[in-house]
């Protein structure tokens, strides 16, 4: 429990709800000030955001494993969501099943250490075996786009993700003085939040020439500019206390975060745009969907995965 865990973790906690206190302290004023109507976004996406915190932090005081199993049913959401967006084959539907078998033993490999066959079951086996499931069905109108849709989600969805779970079973050697490997994955999920949050801020306040106006007409140079800025002090000034890296491959981390998760956010953007569709869903309250709050984490967990992987093991 809560007393189990590592100093810095419980040090952590704490900060985060009071900055969250104080947001919200600061969203009823405005509603005060404003009134209902103006402010019914801002106070749903509040709302979505203690619910949010709240599973993460009963997870985190609960067990690695039921971080795990977080990461995981995570994983799942957001690869129904994509797939209730995108249409696939009719026929193909039998297929959606393996696909959807894959997420428990993934993440089953992530449990049991396994890194050659984490790094490996998708991108080679799930990538191999699905096509040649819907092969089968002997169907080939449409058989390529169908082959590339599933097959995207996964890589997407699951397997990207799946970098993010597999931060808690690093060896816990290596960041044993800051948290472990539950430190790792909060300081990847708090940077890339804030990186998110960050990149709104200064495009909503300084933004004005765009970076991809058909993609994402709300991404703009200084929001994208200015939140990297953000993220890369944030990541220095955090990651020494949460995680084994240095002052200047913090920095790095800062950085590549920042960016990737920009990336992450307008590749998604993309694809809904190309199905004509706003947000992914609507299960989070002035978020959207699934996709739409981790689609920054989609580049960002794999990414700072290897990056720590390749600094430490």
């Amino acid at each position: 429990m809560l007393d189990d865990l590592h100093l810095h973790i419980q040090i952590f906690i704490a900060a985060l709800s009071g900055v969250l206190i104080i947001t919200t302290l600061i969203v009823a004023v405005m509603r005060f000030r404003l009134g209902a109507e103006a402010t019914v976004e801002l106070v749903a996406r509040m709302k979505s955001w203690w619910y949010m915190i709240a599973v993460v932090y009963l997870a985190v005081v609960t067990s690695k494993t039921a971080m795990l199993v977080l990461m995981g049913f995570l994983s799942f959401l957001a690869l129904k969501e994509y797939f209730s967006l995108i249409p696939v084959r009719r026929i193909d539907r039998r297929t959606l099943f393996w696909a959807y078998l894959s997420i428990p033993l993934q993440f089953y490999w992530i449990s049991i250490e396994w890194y050659g066959m984490f790094i490996i079951f998708i991108p080679v086996y799930m990538f191999l075996f699905l096509p040649m499931n819907m092969v089968f069905r002997e169907q080939s109108s449409g058989y390529l786009k169908a082959v590339g849709v599933i097959n995207w989600g996964l890589m997407t969805t699951v397997f990207s993700l799946g970098h993010a779970a597999y931060l808690l079973y690093l060896p816990e050697e290596v960041n044993s003085g800051n948290g472990g490997g539950v430190s790792l994955l909060l300081f990847l999920l708090l940077v890339t939040e804030l990186n998110d949050i960050a990149q709104y801020l200064w495009g909503k306040k300084f933004g004005k020439r765009k970076v991809l106006p058909q993609i994402s007409p709300n991404k703009t140079w200084a929001g994208f500019l200015g939140g990297v800025a953000t993220t890369v002090v944030i990541s220095t000034l955090v990651a020494p206390w949460m995680t084994p890296m240095s002052y200047f491959h913090s920095l790095l981390a800062g950085l590549l975060i920042g960016v990737s998760g920009f990336v992450g956010d307008i590749t998604i953007s993309a694809v809904k745009r190309d199905i004509g569709v706003k947000d992914s869903g609507s299960m989070l309250p002035g978020h959207g969907g699934i996709l739409d709050r981790v689609d920054s984490l989609t580049y960002t967990a794999p990414l700072f995965f290897h990056y720590i992987y390749y600094l430490y093991y």
